[in-house]
């Protein structure tokens, strides 16, 4: 995911955005808990898109 796609949504698509995505890292922090997770690295990819999200929502209110 790009900021600069992140920057052509609404606040509200965004707000939903940020909501999946915490709820993926969730899961996949779960299924690390567990041993069932293929790639490790999803978990910081998905908590740098969450980073980009809380960026350009910020930027946004601001």
């Amino acid at each position: 995911m790009q900021a600069k796609d992140l920057r052509n949504m609404t606040a509200a698509e965004l707000e939903t955005k940020l909501q999946e995505l915490k709820k993926e890292l969730f899961n996949l922090r779960f299924q690390h808990a567990v041993n069932q997770l293929e790639n490790p690295h999803q978990i910081a990819e998905v908590k740098h898109d969450i980073a980009r999200v809380m960026t350009v929502l910020n930027e946004k209110n601001a």
